[in-house]
Protein backbone atom coordinates (compact mmCIF):
# COMPACT_ATOMS: atom_id res chain seq x y z
CA UNK A 1 0.00 0.00 0.00
CA UNK A 2 1.18 3.43 -1.33
CA UNK A 3 1.48 6.46 1.25
CA UNK A 4 -1.37 8.34 -0.32
CA UNK A 5 -3.76 4.64 -0.77
CA UNK A 6 -2.96 4.76 2.71
CA UNK A 7 -4.03 8.07 3.41
CA UNK A 8 -6.91 8.21 0.80
CA UNK A 9 -8.20 5.28 3.29
CA UNK A 10 -7.87 7.03 6.46
CA UNK A 11 -9.12 9.98 5.29
CA UNK A 12 -12.21 8.32 3.93
CA UNK A 13 -12.89 6.24 6.86
CA UNK A 14 -13.05 8.77 9.02
CA UNK A 15 -14.63 11.01 7.14
CA UNK A 16 -17.57 8.59 6.40
CA UNK A 17 -17.52 6.49 9.81
CA UNK A 18 -16.62 9.25 12.10
CA UNK A 19 -16.27 7.88 15.72
CA UNK A 20 -16.47 11.04 17.83
CA UNK A 21 -18.98 13.21 15.99
CA UNK A 22 -21.84 13.65 18.43
CA UNK A 23 -23.24 15.87 21.01
CA UNK A 24 -21.05 15.45 24.06
CA UNK A 25 -23.13 16.08 27.04
CA UNK A 26 -20.96 15.73 29.54
CA UNK A 27 -18.26 18.17 28.34
CA UNK A 28 -16.55 20.62 30.20
CA UNK A 29 -15.16 22.35 28.02
CA UNK A 30 -16.28 23.51 24.83
CA UNK A 31 -14.80 26.14 21.85
CA UNK A 32 -16.32 26.91 18.18
CA UNK A 33 -13.41 27.47 15.14
CA UNK A 34 -13.88 28.04 12.10
CA UNK A 35 -11.82 28.37 8.45
CA UNK A 36 -13.45 31.43 6.72
CA UNK A 37 -11.87 30.58 3.96
CA UNK A 38 -13.87 27.77 3.25
CA UNK A 39 -16.49 27.61 5.54
CA UNK A 40 -15.54 24.59 7.54
CA UNK A 41 -16.29 25.46 11.14
CA UNK A 42 -16.53 22.93 14.10
CA UNK A 43 -17.41 23.12 18.05
CA UNK A 44 -15.03 20.95 19.63
CA UNK A 45 -16.57 19.72 23.12
CA UNK A 46 -13.77 17.83 25.41
CA UNK A 47 -14.43 16.57 28.63
CA UNK A 48 -11.37 17.14 31.38
CA UNK A 49 -11.52 15.36 34.39
CA UNK A 50 -8.17 15.00 36.80
CA UNK A 51 -6.01 16.74 34.51
CA UNK A 52 -7.26 14.25 31.56
CA UNK A 53 -8.99 14.28 28.75
CA UNK A 54 -11.54 11.29 29.46
CA UNK A 55 -13.53 11.80 26.43
CA UNK A 56 -13.95 14.23 23.43
CA UNK A 57 -16.64 15.17 20.59
CA UNK A 58 -17.22 17.71 17.52
CA UNK A 59 -19.88 18.52 15.66
CA UNK A 60 -20.11 21.31 12.80
CA UNK A 61 -19.56 21.01 8.84
CA UNK A 62 -16.92 20.82 6.71
CA UNK A 63 -14.94 19.37 3.72
CA UNK A 64 -13.48 15.41 4.26
CA UNK A 65 -9.91 16.98 5.39
CA UNK A 66 -11.21 18.80 8.04
CA UNK A 67 -13.73 16.57 8.89
CA UNK A 68 -11.27 13.18 8.91
CA UNK A 69 -8.69 15.46 11.04
CA UNK A 70 -11.18 16.36 13.50
CA UNK A 71 -11.87 12.89 14.20
CA UNK A 72 -8.41 11.65 14.01
CA UNK A 73 -7.42 14.17 16.17
CA UNK A 74 -9.58 13.38 19.34
CA UNK A 75 -8.48 9.80 18.85
CA UNK A 76 -5.34 10.43 19.78
CA UNK A 77 -5.68 12.75 22.58
CA UNK A 78 -8.34 11.42 24.18
CA UNK A 79 -6.84 9.69 27.40
CA UNK A 80 -4.21 12.40 27.56
CA UNK A 81 -3.38 15.56 29.48
CA UNK A 82 -3.64 18.82 28.02
CA UNK A 83 -0.03 19.75 27.73
CA UNK A 84 0.21 16.09 25.74
CA UNK A 85 -2.15 17.26 23.98
CA UNK A 86 -0.63 20.28 22.95
CA UNK A 87 2.61 18.55 22.66
CA UNK A 88 0.62 16.57 19.77
CA UNK A 89 -0.50 19.83 18.14
CA UNK A 90 2.80 21.05 17.53
CA UNK A 91 4.07 18.18 16.27
CA UNK A 92 1.06 18.14 13.78
CA UNK A 93 1.81 21.73 12.53
CA UNK A 94 5.09 20.23 12.87
CA UNK A 95 4.77 17.63 10.04
CA UNK A 96 1.74 19.70 7.89
CA UNK A 97 4.82 21.91 7.54
CA UNK A 98 7.07 19.00 6.08
CA UNK A 99 9.60 19.86 9.12
CA UNK A 100 8.80 16.69 11.24
CA UNK A 101 10.86 13.90 11.71
CA UNK A 102 10.04 10.31 11.02
CA UNK A 103 9.63 9.43 14.86
CA UNK A 104 7.91 12.51 15.41
CA UNK A 105 5.19 11.41 12.52
CA UNK A 106 5.34 8.43 14.48
CA UNK A 107 4.01 9.95 17.38
CA UNK A 108 1.15 11.06 15.66
CA UNK A 109 0.07 7.29 15.24
CA UNK A 110 -2.86 7.65 12.49
CA UNK A 111 -2.48 11.32 12.21
CA UNK A 112 0.83 10.59 10.29
CA UNK A 113 -1.77 9.49 7.46
CA UNK A 114 -2.05 13.27 7.23
CA UNK A 115 1.26 14.00 6.26
CA UNK A 116 0.84 14.42 2.50
CA UNK A 117 -1.81 17.40 3.30
CA UNK A 118 1.92 19.70 3.28
CA UNK A 119 2.04 19.48 -0.29
CA UNK A 120 -1.72 20.79 -0.72
CA UNK A 121 -1.72 24.21 0.43
CA UNK A 122 -5.29 25.19 -0.33
CA UNK A 123 -5.98 22.21 2.24
CA UNK A 124 -3.66 22.97 4.88
CA UNK A 125 -6.16 25.22 7.27
CA UNK A 126 -8.60 22.45 6.92
CA UNK A 127 -6.92 19.98 8.12
CA UNK A 128 -5.02 22.84 11.16
CA UNK A 129 -8.42 24.01 11.90
CA UNK A 130 -9.68 21.30 15.07
CA UNK A 131 -6.29 21.27 16.10
CA UNK A 132 -5.95 25.26 16.16
CA UNK A 133 -9.60 24.84 17.95
CA UNK A 134 -8.00 22.43 20.43
CA UNK A 135 -5.02 25.22 21.11
CA UNK A 136 -7.07 27.49 21.64
CA UNK A 137 -9.94 25.61 24.07
CA UNK A 138 -6.64 24.06 26.12
CA UNK A 139 -4.84 27.85 26.54
CA UNK A 140 -8.57 29.20 27.26
CA UNK A 141 -9.39 26.19 30.14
Amino acid sequence: MTADSFYGEVLADHNLHPLHKHELECATHCCKGLNPTCGDNIELNLDIRGGVITDGSFTGIGCAVSQASADIMLELIIGKTPDEAKHCTALFRKMIAGEASDEEIDELEEAGALQSISKMPARVKCALLSWNTLEKLIDEK
